[in-house]
């Protein structure tokens, strides 16, 4: 992933400035505090043009995480929503990746975050593959992290906050250094969580798995697209705590999420998953995803916003 840095646009607070230009005091409350929220999205290329993939869904979970955090966000969310498509106009762009963030801002410092501003920065910029292209086609190794996701009464995982990301950093760079490509977190419970940034399935005898969101995870949009694919597709879902001897032992897994798309997963703790490659399933559900962002076959989710 390379920034634009010379010509890109970023929306800030509702006018469009340099890329360069986009900048915030190093005594605003969210560098000292985390107090930020935000989104990842995905533009498509569809017949020539940019398509916004759940671009209403992605916005709502932003307010949806500000509200949580009491962050009033000074724009509405089709504002939101038009500013967006804005952005990926005014960088020519077709297949992108779109951060929204919402943060407290310069005014005073102290835990308290109400006095502060509450800021809206909206960039963009084109993002390939999270974990790689062989990746999506062979499958990923993974391992599990020693850390925890924190217990649902300690953090609110359902808010899609910077501060969170702070534990995915370090299982993140735990699995590097272990290895791996990417890493797996279980709850306060042990039970299977997500992976640093995306939601996991397993398959197991036909049937697919995947956690529940009491297992301190975040509730994925491709998550909740994947599973509508799925169902479509024949196979019967099942939310449940999952431990994690139960993937060891999995037909098949696979992540999701906006940056991973639907990655399949061949090894986890040095053991090969399956055979070793993607699985049939997982390739029907990848290959379906696959084609219904490509504009192969028709959304009949009515998932997309045309950027026009």
């Amino acid at each position: 992933m390379a920034f634009n840095e010379e010509s890109g646009k970023i929306w800030m607070d509702g006018k469009i400035v340099d890329w360069k230009d986009a900048q915030l005091h190093v005594m605003s409350h969210v560098v000292h505090y985390g107090s930020s929220v935000f989104e990842g999205i995905r533009s498509y290329e569809i017949d020539g043009k940019p398509y916004v993939f759940r671009l209403e869904e992605h916005v709502k979970r932003l307010f949806n995480s500000a509200k949580i955090y009491k962050m009033p966000i000074p724009y509405t969310e089709q504002e939101v929503c038009e500013a967006i498509k804005e952005v990926i106009k005014i960088n020519n762009f077709t297949d992108c990746y779109i951060r929204p963030i919402a943060y407290r801002g310069y005014k005073e410092l102290g835990v308290s975050p109400l006095n502060c501003p509450v800021s809206l920065v909206i960039g963009a910029w084109e993002w390939g593959a999270y974990l790689g292209e062989d990746g999506l086609a062979n499958g990923v190794n993974i391992g599990v992290s020693t850390w925890r996701k924190p217990a649902v009464s300690t953090f609110p995982n359902v808010a899609k906050a910077g501060a969170n990301y702070m534990l995915s950093q370090l299982a993140n760079m735990e699995a590097k250094d272990n290895g791996y490509d990417e890493a797996l977190l279980l709850d306060v419970n042990g039970l299977v969580a997500e992976g640093s940034g995306e939601n996991v399935f397993l398959i197991k005898d036909g049937l697919i798995y995947t956690p529940t969101l009491s297992s301190s995870l975040l509730e994925g949009i491709t998550r909740d697209s994947v599973m509508k694919i799925a169902e479509d597709l024949g196979y019967e879902i099942i939310v449940q705590p999952i431990p994690r001897d139960l993937l060891y032992i999995a037909d098949e897994i696979f992540f999701t999420g906006t940056a991973a798309e639907v990655t399949p997963i061949r090894s986890m703790d040095h053991r090969i998953i399956g055979e070793g490659k993607r699985g049939p399933v997982t390739e029907n559900i990848q290959s379906t995803f696959f084609k219904i962002i490509k504009g192969e076959i028709e959304d009949k989710y009515g998932w997309f916003t045309l950027v026009d």
